[in-house]
């Protein structure tokens, strides 16, 4: 017995709060932020393809990507930013397969529902929620995640509301949800939110 799951969410709803949790209820976690890094490294052949796409500025002196000049280029040009997405998100997907796998093959077979967890920002984006048994989607109201990413992350109001305002909204997120966590409780309430859930996928035939 498997599930697979798709943990989605608005950036500053709390999602990796929401990980973290899962993790410590069985869950195995992929997180699709530190993948979409490593598809890219230096000398990665993901890195290659965003340099012949982008030209050799996308490249910082040590071989790295130059990540804020690659951002602020997409933020402005949706096509560009639609190219770099079929760049990298086909070689996050293989790699997110990779490791699910891989711990399907090592994980003891006793009986109980293995839950592999996708955390997965941009799955609005990725035009792959089908892949996915169950889509959990965390949500903030906006004025509530620009101040933690204020707060948290350091970032102007401007830039916390550019980076809101770059990725899909709470609505699309949503119809693509089976569950959705109001992350904007305490988060003893947000927590048994999540409990009630992973139960609810535990318990399916």
């Amino acid at each position: 017995m498997f599930t697979r799951v798709a943990l989605t969410g608005g950036i500053g709803a709390g999602k990796s709060t929401v990980a973290r949790h899962l993790e410590e209820l069985g869950a195995f976690v992929i997180d699709y932020d530190v993948i979409s890094r490593a598809v890219v490294s230096r000398g990665s052949r993901g890195l290659r393809q965003v340099v012949d796409l982008f030209g050799p500025e996308a490249l910082t002196k040590d071989g790295t990507m130059n990540r804020p000049w690659v951002s602020k280029k997409v933020f402005v040009d949706p096509q560009l930013r639609q190219q770099l997405d079929d760049i990298v998100h086909p070689l996050v997907f293989a790699e997110a397969a990779r490791l699910e796998n891989e711990w399907l093959a090592s994980s003891p077979h006793d009986g109980k529902r293995r839950v592999a967890v996708h955390d997965i920002p941009l799955l609005v984006e990725s035009g792959r929620a089908d892949w996915f048994d169950v889509v959990i989607d965390v949500e903030a109201p906006a004025r509530v995640r620009m101040h933690r990413l204020m707060d948290e992350r350091g970032m102007s109001m401007e830039a916390a509301a550019a980076r809101i305002d770059s990725q899909s909204t709470q609505e699309q997120r949503q119809t693509l949800a089976t569950y959705v966590i109001d992350a904007n409780k305490p988060l003893e309430q947000t927590f048994e939110q999540v409990d009630t859930v992973f139960n609810r996928i535990m318990a399916e035939g």
